[in-house]
């Protein structure tokens, strides 16, 4: 039976237009497989509560490629607190020269992770591993871009995410409200971290209000 219909395709189409992204034949097959394999899976296994198709296509797919322009000149991108892969497998899915680790506490959203990868041959690496910011102990890798979708508010992500950045590396914080720039400033400043932007998005079916931060070291 299919999981998705015309109205996931529908929705993604209209996220990735509203970002302005052209994205090829595989990539899209990619994003409509890992689409298709969550769905799957969380008939088994609790993965997400979100399940109708043009939600799924807004509010994980088209919201975790929000952050893909801003992530162009990585090469290698670290997702704490992933759950099933988010934002990390879509960017990986849009991007496959981007190496993708993605790290989470529960196990089974980290086999999930791992099946998929595997299945759409994607260059995505998980970690079961509960990030504490000691990068070698945990074997997580430090990468040029470190990012968290709903890990946790800015004041502890902070600290934390900065732990895992390369040099030369950027921090970001996918914040699913109005972000102040002024707070966000005063949270990296004794961190040693500059904000360098805060993009703002309005997804464009359901109008919800998007932001994301991107920090670098001074």
């Amino acid at each position: 039976m299919a999981l998705l219909g015309p109205e996931f395709d529908a929705a993604l189409e209209e996220g990735l237009a509203s970002l302005g992204l052209a994205l090829d034949g595989p990539a899209r097959a990619r994003l409509r497989g890992f689409a298709e394999r969550l769905l799957r899976w969380n008939a088994r296994v609790n993965l997400t509560s979100i399940t109708a198709p043009a939600e799924v296509a807004e509010k994980h797919l088209v919201d975790s490629l929000l952050v893909l322009p801003a992530v162009a000149g990585a090469r290698t991108l670290l997702d704490v607190g992933a759950g099933a892969g988010l934002p990390g497998v879509p960017l990986a899915c849009a991007r496959a020269d981007l190496a993708v680790t993605c790290c989470d506490s529960v196990a089974k959203k980290v086999a999930f992770v791992k099946a998929v990868a595997a299945e759409l041959d994607l260059p995505v690496r998980a970690r079961h591993a509960r990030a504490g910011g000691a990068a070698d102990a945990e074997g997580l890798p430090r990468a040029d871009a470190v990012v968290s979708r709903a890990f946790a508010e800015p004041a502890r992500w902070l600290p934390l995410g900065a732990a895992y950045l390369a040099e030369g590396g950027r921090l970001f914080a996918m914040l699913g409200r109005e972000a102040d720039d002024a707070a966000l400033r005063s949270l990296a400043d004794p961190l040693g971290l500059a904000l360098e932007v805060v993009d703002r998005f309005r997804l464009p079916r359901s109008g919800a209000e998007r932001a994301i931060a991107r920090f670098a070291r001074r």
